[in-house]
């Protein structure tokens, strides 16, 4: 009785021809993926002399990746993977939060979201995969850094 109830449950479940699937395949970041770009993070900071926490987060918001350089001020951790999740649940640069904010949205300082300068979103052939953040001793450069990282398509070889 029970292997023909698990029959019709999953009979229930099937879709009819034509329908959406119920599930969608996203591409998501990978351990030598978040390694690679936190190596290159980490460059770009010592090339600007100007020590930095690093972090890398998925599509989520999820920390997968994280650094801080000798030198990096024990705050710049929790913004850089504040930075970070706001720019992959956003799926904006920080830049754009914190403009928001000064110019009056304050809600959105509000919301739980760290609305700073240094975090872009992660992209794989358009689609957000995560978010990167920055923080450093220079706002410039935390978004420079940021900048440059969520410029590449990850998807690209």
């Amino acid at each position: 009785m029970r292997n023909r109830l698990s029959v019709l449950f999953l009979a229930a479940l099937a879709l009819p021809a034509g329908a959406e699937p119920l599930v969608r395949q996203a591409p998501a970041l990978t351990e030598a993926g978040v390694q690679t770009l936190l190596r290159e993070a980490e460059r770009l900071a010592q090339e600007a002399k100007d020590p930095a926490a690093i972090a890398i987060v998925d599509a989520d918001g999820l920390l997968l990746g994280f650094i801080r350089m000798d030198g990096t001020r024990p705050g710049s951790v929790d913004l850089a993977i504040g930075k970070a999740r706001a720019a992959a649940l956003m799926q904006r640069p920080t830049e754009e939060l914190e403009d928001n904010v000064s110019q009056g949205r304050v809600a959105l300082a509000t919301a739980g979201l760290t609305a700073l300068r240094g975090g872009a979103p992660l992209k794989a052939g358009g689609i957000t995969v995560g978010g990167v953040g920055i923080a450093s001793l220079r706002k410039e450069d935390d978004l420079a850094t940021a900048t440059a990282l969520g410029a590449r398509d990850l998807a690209a070889p």
